[in-house]
């Protein structure tokens, strides 16, 4: 639509300070999708063997389903109304690391994912497929889950589809990636970050389930060097 000159003589100032906040919002759009920049790396830890439940243990939710593994894949069965499993290894990084997988929702409309994961002394869940099958974010930021807060997106999954599934944590940052596309970067320096109560049993680290079959594979952890500030 063209804007009369008359109009944008009169209201010069409100039209570029709109400008100003469109602009901003679509850069900041364009920032949360940009691809991953990779970090200096260090040891990689192999979560999943893809033979055996080794260093996990199913959680006791109550009305779990069976936990599975097949063709290289943990497979988390239908509970009722969460199935799910958590770290019993050696300690993990609860900071400077980077978490990947490949995630599918085998059949089910809800999340087919919930990683339960540390950010320094504090947990945080990232959430693939809830609240009927598209949602994701983060569980809790400022303590709204992942359904009411800065983190809360919507993404289309097929199922019987695998994702690549990206997650890092670094002194200030919590980002993850569905493929190449970031889908949420939060300063967990500035804000509230914990869990869901019903998420406490995945502690350290945990996979989960909601009334939907998912699966996993590849899964591994990556430390990763921090940044070295340089001397003014």
């Amino acid at each position: 639509m063209l804007i009369p000159v008359r109009l944008l003589k009169i209201s010069s100032v409100p039209f570029c300070f709109a400008v100003a906040v469109f602009l901003a919002s679509s850069l900041s759009a364009e920032e949360k999708k940009e691809k991953p920049v990779d970090a200096p790396k260090g040891e990689v830890i192999k979560l999943f063997d893809g033979k055996s439940l080794k260093n996990w243990k199913v959680t006791d939710f109550g009305g779990e389903g069976t936990v599975l593994v097949k063709d290289g894949q943990l497979i988390l069965e239908p509970g009722d109304p969460i199935t799910g499993v958590h770290w019993v290894g050696k300690e993990l990084p609860n900071v400077n690391y980077e978490i990947s997988f490949d995630a599918q929702r085998v059949d089910g409309n809800d999340f087919f994912c919930a990683l339960t994961f540390p950010v320094k002394e504090k947990l945080c869940s990232l959430i693939l497929g809830g609240w009927g099958g598209s949602l994701i974010g983060l569980s809790n930021i400022n303590d709204f889950d992942a359904s009411e807060n800065e983190s809360t997106d919507y993404y289309s999954f097929d199922n019987e589809k695998w994702y690549k599934i990206r997650l890092r944590v670094d002194e200030k940052f919590i980002q993850a990636w569905i493929d190449e596309t970031r889908i949420t970067k939060i300063d967990h320096t500035e804000n509230r970050i914990s869990i869901r109560i019903e998420m406490e049993l995945s502690k350290p680290l945990g996979l989960a389930s909601f009334q939907t079959k998912g699966a996993i594979k590849n899964l591994k952890m990556t430390k990763l060097k921090p940044e070295v500030k340089k001397k003014d």
